[in-house]
C-alpha cells in the first residue's frame, strides 16, 4: 500500500502471517485468516468464521474496538471497481438490524475480485 493510499484512506492487502501474529489474542482456536486489509491502522478481516472490522481509537491506538460480523447476518453487499478517474475500489456491506451499510475504500492495487469471490461464497454458504 503506497502513501498516496494511505492519505487518501484506502485500504490495501495485509499479509496473512502479520494479520494473524497481530489478532491471535482474539482469533478462535482453529479459526483462520483468509484475507487481511489494512488502513493505517484500522483493518479489515476475513476470516473461515466472521468477518471483522478492527478500528484502533485514539492517538496512540491503545484503545481498539473489535467488531465481529459472522457472515449469516450479511445481508447484502456492493463491490465497485476502480475507473479511469475513481482510482479506488468501494466495498458495501449491509448487516441485517442495520440500516445504513458499512463502507471501505480500497487502493487500486488492491484485488477486489478476490475480496468479492471470498465473501460471496461465505454468504452463499449460510
Amino acid at each position: 500500500m503506497g502513501l498516496l493510499d494511505k492519505l487518501l484512506g484506502n485500504a490495501g492487502e495485509m499479509a496473512i502471517p502479520e494479520a494473524t501474529q497481530e489478532l491471535q489474542i482474539i482469533l478462535g482456536p482453529n479459526e483462520k485468516i483468509e484475507l487481511a486489509y489494512k488502513l493505517i491502522r484500522d483493518m479489515l478481516i476475513l476470516t473461515d468464521c466472521r468477518l471483522m472490522l478492527i478500528d484502533k481509537q485514539g492517538m496512540t491506538g491503545r484503545k481498539v474496538e473489535y467488531r465481529s460480523i459472522p457472515y449469516k447476518s450479511i445481508t447484502m453487499f456492493v463491490v465497485e471497481s476502480t475507473g479511469n478517474f475513481d482510482l479506488d475500489a468501494e466495498l458495501k456491506i449491509w448487516i441485517s438490524g442495520q440500516h445504513d451499510p458499512i463502507g471501505m475504500e480500497f487502493g487500486s492495487k488492491t484485488n477486489i475480485y478476490q475480496l468479492q469471490g471470498l465473501l460471496a461464497s461465505k454468504i452463499a454458504g449460510k
